[in-house]
């Protein structure tokens, strides 16, 4: 008896589910991602193997590079609060519209005086090359002091945690700038602070 032969037929996939979870997982993943800050003064870090990682709060990072000193601190709440002991400190006044724009500029670099022209400036006019001049660190007129000294009284005020700081140094920055900035952190008794580098491959 002959056997009966079935007819074969093309296999055919439906992708529509799998198409639905690709363009969930791409708008999951757009959604939830940061855009880096454009950094006022970019600076090309030394190599190392160190791969620890900087928390997302309650720290501040000193950047060095061309013999300018530029400062941050993580926090719009922070830096706010930063901004009107500084005021206080230096006999200023900051309108709150001045002190909310302040609060969303991660790192900057200019002397007391010139922060209000700061503040009026947009994000690309703000990162243009030389609109910036650096924090002043002469023993005289050391501000940098005083804006580490403020941000730590802040940070402990609001959340009730010590201020980590962080120096962010160019590789090929000058060591007696460097040296400036450790200098003042241990003027205020903080011999422990963290050094950021690039990643590099372990020598074999």
């Amino acid at each position: 008896m002959p056997k009966v032969k079935v007819p074969r037929k093309s296999t055919a996939i439906d992708m529509t589910a799998m198409c639905d979870v690709a363009f969930l997982l791409l708008t999951f993943f757009i959604l939830t991602a940061t855009a880096r800050a454009p950094e006022p003064l970019p600076v090309d870090t030394p190599a190392s193997t160190v791969k620890v990682k900087l928390p997302e709060l309650n720290i501040a990072t000193v950047i060095v590079g061309q013999e300018k000193v530029f400062f941050g601190v993580k926090g719009q709440q922070v830096r706010e609060l930063m901004l009107e002991k500084m005021a206080k400190h230096y006999n200023l006044q900051f309108t709150p519209e001045e002190k909310k724009r302040f609060s969303l500029i991660e790192d900057f670099g200019v002397p007391v005086s010139r922060l209000k022209q700061l503040i009026a400036l947009n994000g690309n006019q703000r990162n243009q090359p030389g609109a910036q001049s650096g924090i002043p660190t002469d023993s005289l007129d050391n501000q940098l002091h005083e804006w580490i000294l403020q941000a730590r009284y802040a940070t402990k005020e609001l959340d009730h945690v010590d201020l980590r700081i962080s120096i962010k140094g160019d590789a090929q920055e000058n060591y007696p700038m460097i040296k400036k900035v450790i200098d003042i952190l241990q003027k205020q008794k903080i011999n422990k602070f963290s050094l950021v580098t690039s990643l590099r491959a372990e020598e074999k």
